[in-house]
C-alpha cells in the first residue's frame, strides 16, 4: 500500500476470489444487491457521524475533497437504487461543510482548499438538485444555491494576469500549487456552469461554459489526437505563461468535460457540441484496456503501481459522468454503455478481497483476482460503475421547468470576499504534497510523459 492503514481500516487478508461478486447488468435486483454491498464497504470508512468526529470529514489519509466526492456517490446511490439509508449522513455532512460563505469554503480547510476541492462538493450539490435529493432542513441553503455559490466564487477568480484566463489550482496564494492552472479545476467549473445553465435556463451560465471551453482549448490543455478524440492533459504553469502542458492523462479530466459537453449539446442542440461530445468519448480509448477489452484503467499509474490516494478514486468520476452523459445525450448510449458494462462486471468480480471476501481493489483488469488495494477510492469507483447499470431505470436530471424542487439563489456566495458576478435575468489533489506535485508537473511539462498519446 502507498498509504498507512488507519485505525478504521478493515483487516486485510490474502487475495481471494471466494467472495467475488457476479454482476448481471441485465438484472436490476442483482445490480442493486451488488451496489448495496459495495456501498456498505465504502460507508465503513466514514467516521464523521461518530461522537467527537467532524461531520463530512474522512479519516487520514483522505483529503477533504474526496469526502465531497464520496457523498456525491451516495447521492447517486440513492438515485439509482432508491435506498435512502445513507441520506441522513449525507445531508448532515454536506450541511456541516458549507462554510462561512455558503459555497463550501470552510475556514478549517483553507490550507488545502483548491478550486477543484471546492468544486467536488459543489458538483455533489448540483447532482442532489438534479435528482431531487431531499433539500436540507428549512433555514439551510438549498442544494441548487450551494452549486450557485461555488460557481459565483469561482467565476470571480477568473484570472487574466497569466495564460489569457482560467482558474488557478489553488484559491489562496500561500498554498503550494498557486501557479498551476490545472485542467480539473477548470473542467469542474465548466461542468457546473453547463449544468446550472440547463437547470435554471440562465444564459449567463451557458456563456461561462463556452468561455471556459474556449480557453482550455486555446492553451492546448485538450487537443484532438490521431484517433480523432480529445485528449485532456493535467495542466500548465503560469510562470511559463502556460506555453507547455503536462501531458499526463487522467480519467477524471475526460469525464468532467464529457458531461459538461453533453449538457451543452442538450441545451443548444448544436452539431458543434455533438461533435465535441463524440470526440471526448473517442478520446477515452486511452483509458480502456486492450488486454481486457472495454475495461477501464487509470493508465498513468495502474500499470506502474504508483496510484496515490487521490488517484485511486479517479475512475469513479469517469464512470459517474459517462453514465450521466447518457441521460442528457441519449444518442451516446451505444458509444458508452459497452465500456461501462464490461467495466462494471470486471469491477464487481474484482471485489473479492479482504476479511469479508468482498473488498474492492483498484485494478479491474485482473479477471477477479484482488490486487491487495483497498480504500474509499477503490470502493467508490466500483460503486459508481456498477450502479451505472441502472441508468435506463431512472429519470434524467430535472430542471426548474421539469420538476426541480431545489430553490435558486443567483447571488449565493456573495458573502465571500470574492466579488459576485452580474447575472442576466433568471428565466424561472492531494494537497499535503502539493509542492512536490507541482515540481513533478514542471518536470513533466518540460520533459514529456510516456503515457502521452499522440
Amino acid at each position: 500500500m502507498k498509504f498507512s492503514r488507519t485505525a478504521l481500516g478493515v483487516l486485510m487478508l490474502s487475495a481471494s476470489s471466494v467472495g467475488a461478486m457476479d454482476l448481471n447488468p441485465d438484472d436490476p435486483e442483482n445490480v442493486k444487491s451488488v451496489a448495496s454491498t459495495i456501498a456498505a464497504g465504502m460507508r465503513k470508512w466514514y467516521t464523521g457521524d461518530r461522537p467527537g468526529d467532524v461531520p463530512g470529514n474522512l479519516p487520514q489519509p483522505y483529503y477533504w475533497w474526496e469526502a465531497g466526492a464520496m457523498f456525491g456517490a451516495l447521492i447517486d446511490y440513492q438515485y439509482y437504487t432508491g435506498d435512502t439509508q445513507y441520506n441522513d449522513i449525507t445531508t448532515k455532512a454536506m450541511v456541516h461543510q458549507i462554510g462561512e460563505n455558503n459555497a463550501f469554503m470552510p475556514l478549517n480547510q483553507t490550507k488545502t482548499l483548491g478550486n477543484d476541492d471546492q468544486a467536488f462538493w459543489g458538483m455533489a450539490a448540483m447532482s442532489a438538485a438534479e435528482v431531487k435529493f431531499p433539500d436540507p432542513p428549512e433555514g439551510q441553503s438549498s442544494w441548487l444555491s450551494l452549486a450557485q455559490g461555488v460557481f459565483n466564487t469561482q467565476a470571480s477568480r477568473w484570472d487574466t494576469t497569466t495564460c489569457g484566463g482560467g482558474l488557478r489550482w489553488q484559491i489562496f496564494q500561500f498554498n503550494n500549487g498557486y501557479n498551476y492552472k490545472n485542467t480539473i479545476s477548470n473542467g469542474c467549473f465548466f461542468n457546473i456552469a453547463a449544468r446550472l445553465g440547463k437547470y435554471t435556463g440562465n444564459q449567463t451560465y451557458v456563456d461561462w461554459a463556452e468561455k471556459m471551453w474556449d480557453w482550455v482549448e486555446s492553451i492546448h490543455l485538450m487537443e484532438i489526437q490521431k484517433d480523432g478524440g480529445y485528449h485532456f492533459y493535467d495542466g500548465s504553469d503560469d510562470t511559463i505563461n502556460c506555453t507547455k502542458a503536462n501531458h499526463i492523462q487522467w480519467t477524471y479530466n475526460a469525464g468532467v468535460f464529457l458531461l459538461g459537453a453533453a449538457t451543452m449539446w442538450n441545451i443548444t442542440d448544436s452539431d458543434i457540441w455533438k461533435t465535441r461530445t463524440t470526440r471526448i468519448i473517442n478520446g477515452t480509448n486511452v483509458f480502456f484496456s486492450n488486454d481486457a477489452p472495454n475495461v477501464m484503467t487509470e493508465v498513468a499509474c495502474e500499470g506502474n503501481g504508483k496510484c496515490d490516494v487521490d488517484q485511486r478514486s479517479f475512475k469513479a468520476y469517469l464512470s459517474r459522468w459517462m453514465a450521466a452523459t447518457i441521460k442528457v445525450a441519449p444518442w451516446t448510449f451505444d458509444l458508452i454503455m459497452p465500456r461501462l458494462r464490461a467495466s462494471a462486471v470486471a469491477a464487481a468480480k474484482q471485489c473479492s478481497g479482504g476479511e469479508d471476501g468482498k473488498t474492492c481493489g483498484l485494478k479491474w483488469t485482473t479477471n477477479g483476482v484482488w490486487d491487495g488495494s483497498y480504500g474509499v477510492g477503490e470502493q467508490m469507483s466500483a460503486l459508481e460503475v456498477v450502479q451505472a447499470m441502472l441508468i435506463n431505470k431512472v429519470d434524467g436530471p430535472v430542471s426548474e421547468k421539469t420538476g426541480g424542487i431545489s430553490k435558486s439563489n443567483p447571488s449565493a456566495g456573495s458573502e465571500s470576499t470574492d466579488k459576485p458576478i452580474t447575472f442576466d435575468e433568471i428565466t424561472t489533489g492531494d494537497k499535503a504534497g502539493a509542492g512536490f506535485l507541482t515540481a513533478l508537473a514542471l518536470i513533466a511539462i518540460l520533459g514529456g510523459a510516456w503515457w502521452m498519446v499522440s
